[in-house]
């Protein structure tokens, strides 16, 4: 705008300037004083004139451009709104959703810490379970123990408790951590639980080839004094079964004296003492559940037998009852058709009633018709 007053002014100024300039310029000719200072005037007042009306359309001209100017600076304005609301709504969106995104991801960090932190305490948990597993296997008693309780677990879940007895001394004072009791042949079998984890333990921390032959020997040593050991306490001819179990509960000795030491194993056969881990312990169980419910059926076939004899008698029986209840049936239903003869009589009766006809005299009496006299007599 002060632009456009500026621009007006200088050409207010060059106008006036010009009229002065053609007032200036003019020269009288032959005129006197008077006629020149009238012909001054009215070339003066021509040029205020002319000055007035530019002036007047220089007016419309700024007033016209002053109105567009607003124009432009409103719809300037408005757009300028308009793109600051929709860059401020983006905005805001942008910013909602962010903040949205980001709580659920707190959220879900906060889960997964909490995750993370119950998974910390388990872990911590059974690293103090593994280390009391480790302090019960470096005692040789608490190692027992802890093979008694295995083993009791297995038999109580297998065997009924007449198939079973634990810690039970022996003819020859030995005490045997279980005796599972079959009948002749075999005889009872006794399960030792005990083992030799110090051996096995060498074993596993040997670092050096020299260190791992001699781990390997005082394993091989360890485990044949052991099968000896029970051969020579837990197979009493005439008390047991020929043979006895050595319960070791850890699936790790099992699989690594199966593995290397199959002289060792080959032994324990000969001296029939049977290595049994606690999967194969219950599959052993199983088959002396079997065992004992043959033992059982063979026991009580007679009983068996006389119950089934029972049984026929009782069907035989039944079937007598059967017939006879048939044979009733037979005459209820032949009692039943004469029934119905009886009734189509007396309904044929009934209906010959209906129809006779009275015939009636001058004497006044009534006296039936021939025919229905006679029918009324009976046939």
């Amino acid at each position: 705008m002060d632009m456009v007053f500026v621009i007006a002014a200088a050409v207010l100024a060059a106008l006036a300037g010009a009229g002065i300039a053609a007032f200036v310029m003019r020269k009288p000719v032959d005129t006197s004083a008077q006629e020149r200072a009238d012909r001054a005037a009215e070339a003066q007042e021509k040029a205020l004139a002319s000055l007035m009306d530019a002036q007047s359309q220089l007016s419309g001209r700024l007033a016209a451009m002053s109105d567009a100017q607003a124009k432009r600076e409103a719809e300037l304005s408005r757009t300028l709104n308009e793109r600051l609301d929709h860059v401020s709504k983006r905005l805001g969106d942008g910013l909602e959703d962010n903040t949205k995104k980001t709580g659920e991801t707190l959220t879900q960090l906060h889960t997964r810490l909490a995750l993370i932190d119950e998974a910390q305490k388990k872990l911590g948990e059974l690293s103090g379970q593994m280390v009391g597993l480790q302090d019960i296997l470096a005692n040789k008693q608490a190692r027992g123990a802890f093979g008694e309780i295995q083993l009791q677990d297995l038999v109580t879940a297998a065997l009924p408790p007449s198939a079973y007895a634990f810690q039970e001394t022996l003819s020859n004072r030995a005490r045997a951590d279980c005796v599972i009791k079959l009948p002749n042949p075999p005889g009872s079998i006794a399960v030792d639980s005990k083992f030799p984890l110090e051996s096995y333990r060498a074993l596993v921390d040997a670092k050096t080839e020299d260190e791992s032959t001699k781990a390997k020997r005082f394993f091989r040593d360890s485990m044949l004094k052991h099968v000896n050991d029970i051969s020579s306490k837990y197979i009493i001819p005439g008390e047991t079964a020929d043979s006895a179990l050595m319960f070791l509960p850890s699936e790790a000795v099992y699989a690594e004296l199966h593995a290397n030491f199959p002289a060792t194993v080959e032994a324990s056969f000969k001296a029939k003492v049977w290595i049994v881990s606690p999967t194969t312990l219950m599959a052993t169980l199983n088959t002396v559940r079997a065992i004992l419910k043959d033992a059982q059926m063979r026991e009580q076939a007679h009983l068996i037998q006389a119950e089934v004899e029972k049984m026929l008698t009782d069907v035989t029986r039944l079937d007598d009852r059967v017939s006879k209840l048939s044979r009733h049936f037979g005459q209820t239903q032949e009692d039943i058709r004469q029934i119905g003869v009886s009734t189509d009589k007396i309904t044929k009766r009934g209906e010959r009633i209906v129809g006779l006809e009275i015939g009636e005299e001058e004497t006044g009496s009534l006296v039936p018709p021939e025919g229905q006299r006679d029918l009324l007599a009976g046939e």
